[in-house]
């Protein structure tokens, strides 16, 4: 919300200074983000005079002026290419020094084309103010010479840009700041009266409302024999100065009224209106051309009005072409309504229409303010572009917006914390608006006033079915009072400044526990710092991901979908951190760093809930070393990671085993499932698919993880014996079995360790060999087993026993002989 110190004080009678007020609007709430003055970018340029003016002597398009600057400034040679430089003209210079806002330069006096030049004429343009380019500016005989600019244009006013709540929609007026302002102490506010128009003519144009749920409320006039045309300076000047372009005086009117008193209003061309009638209803999902030029296309929930020739206006968010007006514009109908706030905002949002109405409506207007609003609006239109008004013509209701509010005074103290007078208190809400209605030693009751909608009136029990609707009632009356008086205690303390509550501590404790952190926290961190170790950088994305991303990674459920979501592209709930990893990962690659490791801990979100899911991505080539050559990434590389972070959770490697049945959207050959027993899944690992790849917009190849952390179970509360270093040496013996082509090499493993546990410390597979003189299907598995004797070192009938052992245990298991 952008206003100017100057148009602030229109409304506030006040002797503070620019300062005071920035520091005062922090304090109660209205966050102050910038103050910019225009004059700061201006200094140095000065009102001046062309005295004499003839052609340069070698250049034609070049003329030398003699220049009297006024204010100590002697006489100036400057020479100047504008065409319409020429003597007696009053103009705008700019003495050596100075910094040209509009082309980024700093004048120095120097010669140009052998002739002395010691400044420069100015456009407006040049100086950021406007699009004049045809020549130097030329300023009224009435200017005082050597004045700045800044202070005979009037630019020196400071612009005050604060931040607003979205609690707060009667801030988002100057009048509404102002009232605040008042409140705490820094002036008194002035009234604000607007005199009725009284209508000559009954309105050619009525309203029909048929979709009462959004518009329970509109009023409207014609206003004939108008002349529209540019603003008067006054308005331009309001306008342009917080950054609004002026367009016509009857735009510029509905604009300023706006932001002054934060009242939307639009204006008809209403020799543009077909037929006589405009109505409020539902769109039928047809396409329409706003005043910004976009062609719209409406749903059956968006509001709109409508003549006989179609809809006209997106209500209460922007106008249609079709009835814009003009500079041709003789008749104009004026529309002032009240719109629902949810209606409007999902409409805007879902067609993304962001205007200043739609802001103010959103957030909710002054009930009270549609018929005063819409006298100001014919008022200014009168005076500035004559005409003849018709009489008002409405259509609905106004809702009843009266409430009230109770306040006990000791809760300033018990709930707010400050020690405040029951009169100060009263003050304070008095200047705020509110009405006393009631009042004793204990507490007063207050009448809201019609702008301050924020204030809770009701709470809606729908989750209370033990309840009779009577008990209901009662209940969101007792909720609706405490939160009304939650509401009016805040006010009172945002005005009566939060800084001067005093500090209290907190009560001593005669022990304090400290919190224990639990082994299921614990081993969060462990798994952090082992992705870290591993060289993988850890993010933090949003929960929420876009709809086309996560059907990629499953079949996303509807009750995921968000209604409100916070972007278009975040409006599903994600199946897996991934998805925000690989988006994370294109974002680097873009910028030139594919070589990306990246891991997140965080939620992922199912049919079923919600669960705990690690997960991790490696893309790109691995490093450069001495002697290394860099390879891409490889499958292996993320089983490796998952292997990593379930070791680090206790789980040794003989207790897992490995599938082939990854999800989806994993490569289907480069891929597997980590199980503990047959059911329990533990994780994920491998080839991102190149399917997913391409709808992802993705290149190269992407290993991935994933580690279901919950369904890792918690290690059981056992003390942990050492590892036994064993003196005697180990032993190594490689074992080659041929397997059926469904046997998978998980129970090869599997049955070797359990051959004889006394002994095997690890095994391994180190080598697959399929082709011949295998029979076609079948594989040559190589296992690697360390034996590691305690007692004794191991003789050959020792080392042969073993062998024996294995070589049976693997038949059984599996079927597999040994390969000769």
């Amino acid at each position: 919300m952008k206003f100017t110190l100057s148009w602030l004080r229109t409304h506030l009678d006040t002797t503070a200074s620019l300062d005071e007020i920035v520091a005062k609007l922090t304090a109660i709430g209205l966050e102050v983000e910038q103050v910019e003055n225009p004059a700061d970018s201006l200094r140095g340029f000065r009102v001046a005079k062309i005295l004499e003016a003839h052609r340069h002597p070698d250049a034609d398009r070049l003329q030398v002026c003699t220049v009297a600057a006024g204010g100590g400034y002697e006489k100036v040679q400057v020479v100047c290419g504008a065409p319409n430089a020429r003597s007696g003209l009053h103009v705008i210079f700019a003495p050596p020094g100075t910094h040209i806002p509009g082309s980024g330069i700093t004048i120095k006096a120097g010669k140009i084309r052998g002739q002395e030049s010691g400044g420069m004429l100015c456009s407006l343009r040049e100086l950021g103010l406007g699009e004049e380019s045809d020549g130097i500016a030329e300023l009224p005989e009435t200017v005082v010479l050597g004045q700045a600019y800044a202070d005979f244009a009037k630019l020196d006013d400071p612009v005050i840009d604060i931040s607003i709540t979205p609690n707060r929609g009667d801030a988002l007026s100057v009048r509404g700041v102002a009232r605040d302002l008042a409140a705490a102490g820094l002036g008194h506010l002035k009234p604000w009266l607007v005199d009725t128009v009284e209508g000559t003519f009954p309105s050619p144009i009525s309203w029909d409302i048929q979709y009462g749920q959004a518009c329970p409320y509109v009023a409207g006039r014609l206003v004939r024999g108008v002349r529209n045309g540019p603003s008067p300076a006054w308005l331009r000047q309001r306008l342009e100065s917080i950054g609004l372009k002026p367009i016509s005086a009857l735009v510029d009117i509905t604009n300023f009224l706006t932001y002054d008193i934060g009242r939307p209003l639009h204006v008809f061309d209403a020799a543009k209106v077909q037929g006589s009638v405009l109505t409020l209803s539902r769109a039928a999902c047809e396409t329409f051309r706003a005043l910004d030029g976009r062609d719209l296309v409406l749903g059956t929930d968006d509001l709109v009005i409508a003549d006989s020739a179609g809809v006209q206006s997106l209500a209460g968010l922007i106008g249609g072409e079709g009835t814009g007006v003009s500079d041709g514009t003789t008749d104009v109908f004026i529309e002032a309504a009240l719109f629902d706030p949810v209606c409007l905002a999902l409409t805007g949002r879902r067609l993304g229409v962001h205007t200043d109405a739609r802001q103010r409506f959103e957030r909710g207007i002054d009930p009270a303010l549609v018929l005063s609003g819409l006298e100001a609006a014919t008022r200014l239109i009168l005076d500035l572009c004559g005409g003849e008004a018709s009489a008002v013509t409405s259509a609905g209701e106004i809702p009843d917006w009266h409430r009230e509010a109770g306040l006990r005074f000791e809760r300033l103290e018990s709930f707010g914390g400050a020690a405040i007078g029951d009169e100060e208190a009263i003050g304070i809400l008095e200047h705020l608006g509110f009405e006393v209605r009631q009042r004793d030693a204990r507490e007063a009751r207050f009448a809201v006033p019609s702008w301050r909608n924020d204030i809770a009136t009701g709470v809606v029990l729908d989750q209370a079915p033990h309840l009779d609707p009577e008990e209901a009632r009662s209940a969101a009356q007792a909720v609706a009072e405490i939160e009304a008086e939650n509401d009016l205690i805040e006010e009172v303390l945002r005005i009566y400044g939060l800084d001067a509550i005093p500090a209290r501590s907190l009560p001593q404790a005669s022990s304090v526990t400290l919190p224990a952190v639990t082994p299921s926290r614990k081993r969060l961190g462990e798994l952090r710092r082992l992705c870290a170790q591993r060289g993988l950088m850890e993010t933090v994305g949003f929960s929420f991901v876009s709809h086309e991303d996560a059907a990629l990674f499953g079949s996303p459920s509807d009750g995921l979908r968000l209604l409100n979501p916070i972007a278009s592209d975040l409006d599903q709930m994600r199946p897996t951190p991934l998805v925000n990893l690989l988006r994370a990962w294109q974002r680097n690659a873009a910028r030139g760093h594919a070589d990306a490791a990246l891991f997140e801990l965080g939620p992922a979100f199912d049919a079923q809930g919600q669960s705990l899911v690690l997960a991790g991505l490696r893309g790109g080539e691995t490093q450069r070393r001495p002697g290394v050559r860099a390879r891409g990434m490889s499958v292996w590389d993320a089983k490796a990671d998952l292997m990593a972070a379930l070791e680090s959770l206790r789980l040794p490697a003989e207790a897992l085993s490995v599938t082939a049945d990854a999800p989806g959207y994993y490569h289907p050959g480069r891929s597997g499932v980590v199980r503990q027993g047959p059911k329990t899944i533990l994780g994920h690992f491998g080839e991102i698919h190149p399917a997913t790849m391409r709808a992802m917009g993705l290149d190269g190849t992407i290993v991935a993880f994933e580690v279901l952390v919950d369904s890792v179970p918690l290690p059981k509360n056992r003390r942990r014996q050492p590892p036994v270093l064993s003196a005697f040496q180990p032993v190594l013996r490689d074992f080659a079995f041929i397997v059926a082509p469904d046997t998978e090499a998980q129970s090869v493993l599997r049955a070797v360790r359990g051959a004889e546990r006394s002994l095997i410390a690890d095994v391994r597979l180190f080598d697959v060999y399929e082709g011949a003189p295998l029979e076609p299907g079948y594989r040559s598995l190589g296992i690697e087993v360390v034996l590691q004797p305690v007692k004794a070192s191991l003789t050959d009938e020792d080392i042969e026993t073993v062998s024996e052992k294995i070589v049976s245990a693997v038949a059984k298991a599996t079927g597999a002989v040994l390969r000769r």
